[in-house]
């Protein structure tokens, strides 16, 4: 982490949908290479929390400040639209859960990863190839594929890809959403590692959402509980797993610990 100052900051963040609640008076902060989990079962407001974290959403109640390069903490629902997609496309990645969400899946290989090199301003075609290739070996995809649609890999392999656009530009912040459910275990296993090793790598700063707790202790730092929309509890990610204090949070725990 670098200073105090947090990288991402949210502060009485809450979204309502008509009468049903997104989620309602969450307060967090994220520094650079922190990585923070978010889980809770289906519909407790992980994936809405995260869409306003990201600035894909507009938040009904509080604000999301980011950290930009100049050291300013900016609102991101304030910001002219140019600057927060120009933060898209270099400050921040963001990984779907469904790898064919993230990608363009008409354009190759090597062109879905490019095309992020030239929206941060890379121009010279040979160098942004070989940038390419480096980075799909990196995430373990063969360079010598690099011209084929995404749709010829494999599920794991097309999440490996939406990964390598992500990172190749060396973001500062990324979101995950479930990055790597309805992947078979063995998969899961491997993408995960390679996960991890990336993020400790490049110094990232993460906020995963993620209904499964081994995968926030591997990854996360901390860890934030979410139930209806609110958080519940929140701390360093072994503490809350190991003691957790909600009775909520028991549960979750109890019930991955039961056979």
């Amino acid at each position: 982490m670098t200073g105090d100052a947090p990288l991402l900051l949210a502060e009485g963040l809450g979204k309502d949908y008509g009468a049903r609640i997104g989620c309602r008076a969450v307060d967090l902060s994220l520094h650079e290479g922190e990585v923070l989990a978010v889980v809770g079962e289906s519909g407790s407001g992980k994936s809405t929390l995260l869409s306003l974290l990201s600035g894909a959403q507009a938040p009904s109640a509080g604000r999301v400040s980011y950290r930009r390069g100049d050291g300013v903490l900016a609102d991101l629902a304030l910001m002219p639209e140019a600057e927060r997609r120009l933060l898209m496309r270099t400050d921040f990645g963001f990984v779907h859960q469904r790898a064919e969400d993230g990608l363009r899946m008409a354009v190759s290989a090597g062109g879905n990863v490019g095309e992020r090199l030239m929206a941060a301003g890379r121009r010279h075609y040979g160098a942004i190839r070989a940038e390419a290739a480096d980075f799909l070996a990196r995430v373990e995809i063969d360079p010598a594929r690099m011209d084929e649609d995404p749709r010829a890999f494999s599920g794991g392999m097309r999440q490996r890809l939406q990964i390598a656009r992500n990172l190749v530009s060396r973001p500062r912040l990324v979101f995950m959403d479930e990055p790597t459910s309805g992947l078979d275990v063995s998969v899961q296993a491997k993408l995960l590692d390679l996960i991890r090793a990336l993020v400790e790598e490049l110094g990232l700063a993460v906020v995963i959402v993620t209904h499964d707790l081994a995968v926030a202790r591997l990854l996360a730092d901390r860890i934030l509980v979410m139930r209806a929309g609110r958080v519940i509890e929140a701390g360093l990610c072994d503490q809350v797993l190991d003691d957790p204090q909600a009775p909520y949070t028991q549960l979750l725990v109890a019930s991955v610990l039961t056979p």
